[in-house]
């Protein structure tokens, strides 16, 4: 049964804010030593915190956060807009400062979302970045360090985080 209610992201900012630190703390432990099965576990936990989370209430990723454009993305983006991959990197992407020098978005919130209803103008298209976004279903430690930096970011990561430990805790 679902019981989702919109996403109060003052309250939700607060209780990140709060929690983070010790959130943080609780995952850099499980990198060291994932008790067994912790994969199994997440996947039901998330099953839930899906049940529980009302992402179009929300869109803080889509307001705070840009995605990384793979060339496949480009190429699939820049089809859908007629727009060939060139012209759509020069209207709405920028190259990533140092490292590898990924694309991303040039501004936040991103273009592609519409500000009143929260709903992706190419959903149907996204980058995979955001398709997979927030990773919850992902080998956990192939993506602690983006759990780390979401949940103050993004309430599911926060809940499922805030629910695993709550687990762990009734465990001992």
């Amino acid at each position: 049964m679902s019981t989702m209610k919109p996403i109060n992201m003052r309250s939700f900012r607060q209780k990140a804010k709060e929690k983070k630190n010790s959130m943080r703390r609780f995952i850099t432990k499980l990198e060291r030593e994932a008790p067994r099965g912790l994969d199994k576990k997440i996947a039901v936990l998330e099953k839930e915190v899906w049940q529980e989370t009302d992402c179009l209430s929300c869109a803080n990723c889509c307001k705070t956060m840009t995605p990384t454009f793979t060339n496949a993305d480009m190429k699939r983006i820049a089809s859908h807009l007629n727009m060939s991959v060139n012209d759509f990197q020069q209207k709405w992407l920028r190259k990533e400062k140092g490292g590898d020098r990924d694309w991303l978005n040039k501004t936040e919130p991103c273009q592609f979302l519409n500000l009143k209803d929260n709903k992706c103008s190419i959903y149907e298209v996204r980058p995979a970045d955001c398709s997979g976004f927030p990773h919850l279903s992902k080998k956990f430690k192939e993506y602690d360090h983006i759990h780390k930096q979401n949940v103050e970011l993004c309430p599911a990561t926060f809940r499922l985080v805030e629910k695993m430990m709550s687990e762990m805790r009734s465990e001992r």
